[in-house]
């Protein structure tokens, strides 16, 4: 069977955990706890994960999973009228297939996603991605080329302003069970996959990350031990130096992490009450962050 490194997270989901226990690397985060932000037309019985905005702040995307975090199908929604519409799939989407981790591009022309659309077994989880026309109807997907993709799964695709592309993947050759990799393309259509190397990569499982637009603060999700969770990296020089771990829950996993354009706000999802399984938290990780983001459709 093709490994996944989310069948670990789901087997773990709801174990406890406390970071003594792991030997964390560095301590918690000083700052308010995480306040759920899902909008109510977009929230429901299921897990919402991962999403991204336009530019603008008129569109997200994220999937959503069943309440044991499989199944993923992607969702859109718009802001109308003040509102968010009902989320519904994508054009590009294939029903009936797991497919999750959105994510647009900076300029908004191109979405990047994994799916299991290119595995016989359904469970291998690729990159793909779509392009966005002139007249703003979405293409068809292409899915990205070894080394991109490998016999392992791909989770959380981010592509840079620069055109690299970071994502995590269980492949073999890395630092743990799963690692975190920088893709940049060349001028012949290749691409050149490199392992971001510690302390972001570790003998752990480091499975998806998100950099900031400037490129000085990353968060991984990590297990560590038990369960995965939240840990925050700030850029000193040609290093990284480890701030601790985000103050969420530590009974249940965090997933899917996207920061404001400043990086000093955090969105993640985790599990909530019985009624709503996962949903979207707001934390901030500096007192001066933008209050205006995520973008809150008619304020």
């Amino acid at each position: 069977m093709i490994s996944n490194p989310r069948t670990t997270m789901q087997t773990c989901a709801w174990l406890l955990f406390a970071c003594a226990t792991v030997g964390c690397h560095a301590g918690d985060i000083d700052t308010a706890a995480a306040v759920r932000v899902t909008p109510d037309v977009l929230s429901s019985g299921e897990y919402e994960s991962s999403p991204t905005f336009s530019q603008d702040g008129t569109e997200v995307y994220f999937f959503r999973a069943d309440r044991g975090f499989g199944r993923y199908r992607l969702l859109t929604s718009r802001c109308v009228d003040g509102r968010w519409t009902e989320p519904v799939s994508p054009s590009f989407a294939r029903p009936g297939v797991s497919e999750a981790d959105p994510s647009l591009s900076a300029d908004g022309r191109w979405l990047y996603y994994v799916s299991a659309r290119a595995d016989p077994a359904g469970e291998r989880l690729d990159i793909w991605r779509v392009q966005r026309n002139a007249g703003g109807a979405w293409g068809e997907p292409e899915r990205l080329p070894e080394p991109v993709n490998s016999a392992e799964s791909q989770l959380l695709p981010r592509p840079q302003p620069d055109g690299r592309l970071l994502f995590g993947s269980s492949r073999p050759g890395g630092m743990g069970q799963g690692d975190i990799y920088l893709a940049t393309p060349e001028t012949d259509g290749r691409w050149r996959v490199e392992n971001f190397g510690p302390p972001i990569s570790s003998d752990a499982n480091e499975y998806e990350a998100e950099l900031s637009r400037d490129g000085n603060v990353l968060v991984t999700v990590a297990n560590r031990g038990t369960t995965s969770h939240l840990y925050v990296y700030e850029r000193d020089g040609t290093t990284w130096r480890e701030r601790g771990r985000v103050p969420a829950r530590t009974d249940v996993f965090q997933v899917g992490p996207l920061l404001s354009p400043d990086g000093r706000r955090l969105l993640f999802s985790q599990a909530d009450t019985s009624e709503r399984s996962g949903e979207w938290f707001l934390i901030d990780l500096e007192k001066t962050a933008d209050s205006h983001w995520p973008p809150r459709c008619g304020g």
